[in-house]
């Protein structure tokens, strides 16, 4: 019985996507977050930054707005109950 090639799929760039990804209405609001604003959150929660969720740096949407290892995103969500929610993200690499 013959047997099938496995076949690699190229992982596709920012600039190869069809479209923008920050611009699907799925996809939520992310903003890098400057270090004064980073420093107010750590201390509003008494938390250090590995305590936070992670992103991985090389998700598409933190791809798309420059974030690097070490930086924080917020990103900001439509809720039905809420009307917005913010959540924030510690950027990590993959």
């Amino acid at each position: 019985m013959p047997t099938k090639a496995k076949t690699t799929r190229a992982k596709k760039t920012e600039e190869e996507l069809p479209f923008k990804i920050t611009d699907h209405l799925l996809v939520p609001k992310h903003e890098l977050m400057p270090p004064e604003e980073v420093s107010g959150i750590l201390k509003r929660f008494n938390a250090s930054p590995h305590e936070f969720p992670f992103v991985l740096s090389t998700d598409p949407a933190a791809k798309s707005i420059g974030a690097k290892p070490g930086d924080f995103v917020k990103v900001t969500r439509a809720s039905e109950t809420a009307g917005e929610t913010v959540y924030y993200r510690y950027v990590v690499e993959a």
